[in-house]
């Protein structure tokens, strides 16, 4: 799997199209509009970023080029993952949950998550 590093921004797009492609320059502009205020331009070229970096492709539309996202969401997610634990907790997934728990940032839902995951980790075993 080819790690895509994207910015903040670029996660807003690509959450947009992971939820609902193809989109239009226009459709994106009008979905981002009220929570980002950017224009027309920025996303052209932020779009153009993302092509070079492989995260999105387009294709001919009958007026517009249509916009799809040219990886998967949980690939990308994962990747982003491993990259956040390398650069901040040196891969160590221990530190990081010790962290959370220092601060309660951890749901009950999330213990419980977190319980099942290491579950069928132990059972994969």
């Amino acid at each position: 799997m080819k790690r895509i590093n994207l910015s903040d921004g670029e996660w807003n797009i690509m959450n947009i199209l992971w939820e609902a492609a193809p989109k239009t320059i226009t459709q994106l502009t009008a979905d981002l509009k009220e929570n980002t205020g950017w224009s027309k331009h920025t996303i052209i070229t932020m779009l153009g970023r993302m092509e070079g970096k492989g995260a999105v492709r387009y294709e001919e539309g009958r007026k517009a080029k249509q916009y799809y996202p040219a990886v998967e969401r949980t690939d990308t997610v994962l990747g982003e993952t491993e990259s956040f634990l390398d650069k901040v907790y040196s891969g160590s997934l221990g530190l990081m949950v010790n962290t959370m728990v220092e601060k309660n940032s951890l749901s009950k839902e999330e213990i419980d998550e977190l319980y099942a995951i290491l579950k069928r980790a132990e059972e994969g075993k």
